[in-house]
């Protein structure tokens, strides 16, 4: 399977790197914001390299040569884990001006599931406006919300449930959490 990772520059990087570790035996292609470089410092206590290293394939945010950036590269997903309300505002307003929003176009024009984890809270009305239109369009709007019933004992697990079901949604089995 061909999975496109974006990460963006919203806080939940955890997420990001265990859907990663997740990934292992899969082609993915990985991009990795300059704001989420950042984010990547404060928040996690892997780096880049390590972060990179999970990916098959890595390219710079202003990389328009990339494969990703064209239809004719076939993928079957993208998932942008986190998805900063800035990228979410970019792809509903149709601004290709990186190579994760680029992605997410093409994913959109090409009809290919496109996946995105917004971290943020509260939403705006404006924030929820623009996540009702990706839906419409067909993008599925994932929330980073972990479930409590399964009494989840750390951080670890919280992370757990959300990269299990953004797992899911792409097809990729797992046994991260305990399922019903």
């Amino acid at each position: 399977m061909r999975i496109v990772v974006g990460i963006s520059g919203a806080s939940g990087i955890p997420y990001a790197v265990r859907f990663l570790e997740n990934l292992r035996g899969h082609d993915t292609y990985l991009v990795i914001s300059e704001a989420a470089k950042k984010v990547i410092q404060y928040e996690s206590d892997e780096n880049i390299e390590y972060i990179r290293s999970l990916a098959s394939h890595n390219y710079e945010d202003d990389d328009f040569s990339a494969p990703i950036s064209s239809g004719s590269f076939l993928f079957d997903s993208m998932v942008i884990v986190p998805c900063s309300i800035t990228t979410i505002s970019k792809i509903a307003a149709g601004i290709s001006d990186t190579l994760i929003t680029r992605a997410a176009a093409v994913s959109l024009k090409e009809r290919r599931r496109l996946i995105v984890v917004p971290r943020e809270m509260p939403l705006s009305t404006i924030d929820l406006k623009n996540m009702t239109y990706l839906s419409e369009n067909g993008v599925i709007v994932a929330p980073a919300s972990p479930g409590f019933y399964t009494k989840p004992k750390s951080v670890d697990d919280m992370v757990a449930f959300v990269v299990s079901r953004i797992l899911d949604l792409v097809g990729v089995g797992n046994d991260l959490i305990k399922r019903w």
